[in-house]
């Protein structure tokens, strides 16, 4: 048996965490650079967009510290209890750094603990679900080094489409990266974006609201098409921001429109490591592949 740990990029709900025996380091986000903030310890994610939408702010996130690793992990180490660790991907923070740095020092004091930390390319809704693949090997018996192997093929499985409000987060947050030539048009355009493998990727575009969400479902429907995918074989959530309601809409949207059921447990309020750089509207689908059906 192992221990399951995890960066609060991934976005699960406290009942779900508790339910599934995960422990979670948090990210702190500040509004001033001066005060920061830890997620779901000193702020809620309501609390968290309220200040968003009606401050008109670009707050920064920080990342775990190695310290911070060092004493989750060590808890478990010290019990002779193996670690699996997952954290944002490494393009979009240095989490990953933090944990395989702790996870490094305290081998040189117990050569002998088994700790694994996956960048998982992933964030929020995907990021979750790479969490509930890991909860089901842990579940079905699989050993340490098991799920280590599954989880290696599973991380490229993983995608997220999605779209956001505005671009300007982004833009401030330097994570615009390809999508730079639409950031500096004047036309109103926004893109959808795609999370794979650890890089951002352009979609396609579109200007409304309503369009832009088609769009994303239709280019999940078209990712199965085009690469001759089975969706028995794979597992699907959906995650929004600041309005629950768009929210609650789009869940009835996605399903009725890639013909599936998405995993309730893991339809998640897209967290604020993500929000700092999406802004409050961020709306979008995950999928990754059910570990027992890889080859």
């Amino acid at each position: 048996m192992y221990k399951i740990i995890s960066d609060s990029a991934c976005d699960l709900s406290k009942e779900y965490v508790e339910k599934n025996d995960i422990t979670v380091v948090p990210f702190s986000v500040s509004f001033d650079q001066e005060h920061y903030l830890k997620d779901s310890i000193d702020i809620t994610r309501d609390e968290f967009y309220t200040r968003l939408v009606n401050e008109n702010v670009f707050p920064k996130s920080s990342l775990p510290s190695v310290e911070e690793y060092m004493d989750t992990f060590l808890e478990y180490v010290k019990q002779d209890i193996p670690v699996i660790c997952l954290t944002i991907s490494l393009v979009l923070s240095g989490s990953y750094n933090s944990a395989r740095t702790a996870a490094d020092l305290i081998k040189e004091d117990y050569p002998d603990a088994k700790i694994a930390v996956f960048d998982s390319k992933q964030n929020t809704v995907t990021q979750a679900l790479l969490v509930n693949e890991i909860v089901k090997m842990k579940n079905d018996g699989l050993s340490f080094e098991e799920s280590v192997e599954k989880i290696d093929k599973l991380i490229p499985t993983a995608i997220i489409f999605f779209t956001v409000g505005s671009l300007d987060y982004l833009k401030i947050g330097g994570r615009i990266g390809k999508l730079a030539s639409i950031a500096t048009g004047k036309l109103g355009i926004k893109p959808i974006i795609l999370l794979k493998n650890g890089e951002l990727g352009l979609g396609g575009i579109g200007r409304s609201r309503a369009k832009l969400k088609k769009a994303v479902l239709d280019t999940v429907n078209k990712h199965f098409t085009d690469n001759n995918l089975s969706k028995d074989d794979y597992n699907f959530n959906v995650g929004w921001g600041y309005d629950k309601e768009e929210g609650a809409e789009f869940l009835k949207d996605a399903e009725s429109t890639l013909g599936v059921k998405c995993l309730d447990e893991l339809n998640v309020d897209i967290g604020m490591t993500t929000a700092v750089h999406t802004g409050p509207y961020p709306i979008g689908v995950g999928i990754i592949q059910k570990y027992e059906t890889l080859k």
